[in-house]
């Protein structure tokens, strides 16, 4: 089976820098692959390059064997790759509902119609319930952005990447600052839109949530993957375990 998405020896320069450093990484279709590491490993910048916010020093991207490390942002998304930030930022003063209904929007973006064009349509209200049924955001549909809990918006971080029909959605730290029963029910929809096809790369501090969920693991350096395999795999290697996963890890 090919992949979904592949770099080939990809890299991000700033300055002297090498903030990601000849990588190659294979997405398999329909798999959750964590990708963790210390500050500074890289992880963020390649969701930046993946979903076209910065462009390679050098190096290839191909999301279902196209080539899109020239592509914009906007035309990625397109393409079917869905992203959340790490600093949630939901439009504050919109309702839940709004904020999905202005992500199903994004065709609209790239051209002039979006000053005219009005898609807060019946069909378009509908879908955006739906996404939030499926997100379990639908009673906080009249809620303010703005005033939600952390746990909450970044559930709406996900909704509105589901507004995009991601066929690859990027989970940038999604369970940051989140409390054990959060975390449960962020676990639980992250499974569910797995299981319904949508593949996932999850970049991740918390060691047991990226273990308990992810199927692969890749494992970042200063730029560099350092080590890949299943999550039992990770776990007992040497090199992870002392310089990411700490003495905690090791003694339990």
């Amino acid at each position: 089976m090919k992949p979904i998405l592949r770099t080939e020896k990809l890299s991000k320069h700033f300055g002297g820098l090498r903030a990601v450093d000849r990588v190659d990484i294979e997405v398999r279709p329909g798999e959750i692959l964590g990708l963790i590491g210390p500050n500074g490993a890289g992880k963020t910048t390649i969701f930046n390059l993946i979903s076209g916010f910065l462009r390679p020093t050098s190096g290839k991207i191909f999301f279902k064997e196209q080539r899109i490390d020239n592509l914009r942002p906007h035309v990625i998304a397109a393409m079917g790759v869905g992203r959340t930030f790490q600093i949630v930022k939901p439009f504050s003063d919109m309702s839940v509902l709004e904020n999905v209904l202005a992500a199903l929007g994004h065709p609209f973006y790239p051209e002039l119609k979006a000053f005219t064009a009005s898609y807060y349509s019946p069909a378009a209200r509908k879908e955006a319930e739906e996404i939030l049924e499926k997100t379990m955001l639908a009673r906080y549909a009249g809620a303010r952005a703005g005033d939600l809990p952390i746990g909450i918006k970044r559930q709406l971080e996900i909704a509105r990447a589901l507004a995009l029909k991601p066929s690859l959605l990027l989970l940038d730290e999604p369970a940051a600052g989140l409390v054990h029963e959060e975390l449960e029910q962020l676990a639980k929809l992250i499974g569910q839109l797995n299981s319904e096809g949508i593949t996932i790369i999850l970049v991740e501090h918390n060691m047991p949530f990226a273990m308990g969920l992810c199927q692969r693991i890749v494992v970042l350096a200063h730029g560099q993957v350092i080590a890949e395999g299943k999550p039992e795999e990770i776990r007992k290697d040497p090199k992870v375990i002392e310089a990411y996963l700490g003495h905690s890890a090791r003694e339990g």
